[in-house]
């Protein structure tokens, strides 16, 4: 993985798990592909050759490995745990998904797409259709078109199972060194010599190592074609490839770049002209979809979030500034919609309302003005939930508290299915202390979305407020369970059991609950011996492995570049795969399923 990084900055330590377990789609490498109506193109018939790596690794078990890496991915200090910009990038790549056939596998898994805080310019594709991109690669992307050939390059890897046809190919290739080392003794032995001895051992490993280098190269220049597919059928601008192909070219004469033999992946030059060639093959496409100011928005929060110390503000201010005297509607209101949240962040809730109300004005028809550039989505979720934000800042008085609930609420039944504006509604009758209110409603949004830790978060908070301490512990139980964190979620089922209120409808919940987490911890344990046997090399050799916090993963030999995940930054005291998740309490309360409504 060849990475961008801009002068300057310094590069957080990246743990080395994602180096080995991500297909790295630097922005140098990554051209994902975005999505519209389905066109026929020269390359429609490309096949998926991802089912030729089942005995290897199986698409179950490949889920399951890609959720294990993402539970240590989200106690990292440096992931964007940002509603906002994790439901649009959500939303974008579940449009590109639906225009990529077979990428979902024959698990129907769903993709989940989220951000990191790294200055490299970057995205990578982990195990079972986990997607993440750099914050510094959505600052870089100019428009749509750029950030959808991104995430359709790594949707393209996921779609071909790059990962597990890697993991085949080491183990065949581990097999060439052996083979040298026995070659190597039957020259010894008939008189070569020591020095030709060496040399063959040293050409089986050369030969090994420059496989896997193919191997690399070739599956780069097919999730480009698989993404340029995707992109296209999707609507977006094709031409959005080759145009970040070239700036990162561009930043890539900086700091150099290694020859196409040396590298594992294929020269950005190459892949420019590749590109380029399937563009003007393609029939002419229709209508390009236009950029949603939504995009627009997430950039100016990716780029406030991307540094936080006080030079780095006084840069994002400036940049801000500098975008407002832009010639473009959606650049000025970015823009706007930047200052506001930057105030935020900095506790000026007076000039973060003003510009956040600059913002939404600067959105409204002008009269006798058409313009283009307001067609699509006018942003109204993003600057509702920003509203909100603000209202439900530390040191607002209960009035503006009060507001914050009549809008949160008046959001949600606007866009229903805004997770985002959802778990703002909660948090705001928290805040406001309707809490029979808010228990009732998170209760509904537990039964209805399972797999949202942040719900069950809520729900206990709400309990801890009521003074509801049993169920507390039950909620905050669930919470951990889906983080990854089995014994936490054990300890927090014990707590609730001795409780003072722990009624015997709770007690038999926590009992049943309690064994089937048993069974569970069992059954991983079991897992781990396997997958320990799994990716033993040949004949009894050395593993494909590297070590975690909590599993053996396989090395997926795409990169070199930094890694994501827990341990590095975190320095000591940081949670583990089988703790508390980090940032969380385990005293703190939560709520079961199925969940009593007292």
């Amino acid at each position: 993985m060849l990475q961008l990084s801009l002068p300057g900055r310094r590069r957080p330590r990246w743990r080395s798990l994602l180096t080995a377990a991500c297909l790295g789609a630097s922005a140098t490498l990554a051209l994902a592909a975005p999505t519209t109506p389905v066109l026929r193109t020269p390359d429609a018939s490309l096949p998926t050759l991802g089912d030729a790596a089942r005995v290897d690794l199986s698409p179950v078990i490949e889920r399951k490995l890609g959720e294990e890496i993402m539970n240590d991915i989200r106690r990292d200090r440096d992931y964007l745990d940002d509603d906002a910009i994790l439901e649009y990038l959500n939303n974008f790549g579940e449009n590109l998904v639906s225009f990529a056939p077979g990428a979902r596998g024959e698990t129907n898994a769903d993709f989940f797409f989220f951000a990191v805080r790294d200055p490299m310019i970057n995205a990578f594709a982990l195990p079972g259709g986990f997607i993440g991109v750099h914050s510094q690669l959505l600052i870089a992307a100019q428009n749509e078109s750029e950030l959808a050939s991104v995430l359709s390059h790594e949707i393209g890897h996921v779609q071909q199972r790059h990962i597990a046809r890697m993991l085949g190919q080491q183990k065949q290739d581990a097999l060439l060194p052996l083979a040298a080392l026995i070659l190597a003794a039957l020259v010894g032995k008939a008189g070569g010599g020591a020095d030709a001895a060496m040399g063959v051992v040293m050409g089986g490993q050369g030969l090994a190592i420059q496989r896997q280098l193919n191997f690399s190269r070739d599956a780069e220049r097919e999730a480009d074609r698989v993404g340029f597919q995707t992109m296209r059928a999707a609507g977006y601008d094709t031409s959005g490839m080759v145009s970040f192909f070239k700036r990162l070219q561009g930043t890539t004469r900086l700091y150099g770049e290694a020859p196409a033999w040396l590298s594992s992946h294929p020269l950005t030059g190459e892949r420019i002209a590749d590109i380029q060639n399937r563009i003007r093959e393609a029939p002419k496409p229709g209508r390009i979809r236009p950029d949603a100011i939504d995009f627009h928005l997430v950039r100016a929060r990716a780029r406030v979030l991307q540094d936080e110390s006080a030079k780095g503000r006084e840069d994002t201010k400036a940049a801000f500034e500098s975008q407002l005297k832009q010639d473009n509607t959606q650049q000025q209101t970015a823009a706007m919609y930047g200052l506001s949240f930057l105030a935020l962040r900095q506790g000026d809730l007076k000039t973060a309302q003003g510009w956040l109300d600059k913002a939404k004005g600067s959105m409204k028809p002008r009269p006798g003005v058409l313009s283009a550039e307001r067609s699509g989505p006018d942003g109204a979720a993003m600057f509702a939930s920003l509203g909100v934000e603000i209202k439900l800042a530390p040191g607002q008085p209960p009035e503006v508290q009060a507001q914050a609930v009549q809008e949160a609420e008046q959001a949600h039944q606007k866009f229903p299915l805004s997770r985002m504006l959802a778990r703002q509604y909660a948090d705001a009758m928290i805040a406001s202390g309707k809490l029979e209110q808010a228990a009732s409603f998170l209760r509904d949004q537990v039964q209805q979305y399972r797999e949202e830790p942040k719900l069950y978060d809520q729900l206990a908070k709400t309990y801890a407020a009521q003074g509801k301490i049993a169920l507390q512990h039950m909620a905050l139980a669930e919470s951990y369970v889906l983080s990854g964190a089995v014994p936490a979620a054990v300890d927090q089922l014990n707590m609730a059991r001795k409780a003072q209120d722990v009624s015997f409808y709770d007690q038999a919940v926590i009992d049943a609950r309690e064994r089937e987490l048993q069974q569970r911890q069992r059954d991983e344990k079991q897992d781990k011996k396997d997958k320990d046997k799994w990716a033993a090399g040949p004949d009894g050799g050395p593993k494909l492995k590297i070590e975690t916090s909590s599993e053996t993963v396989p090395a997926s030999g795409f990169g070199t570049g930094p890694a994501f995940g827990p341990g590095s930054a975190a320095g000591p005291g940081r949670g583990t795969a089988g703790g508390a998740p980090f940032g969380r309490d385990p005293g703190r309360l939560t709520d079961p399923l199925p969940l009593r409504s007292q």
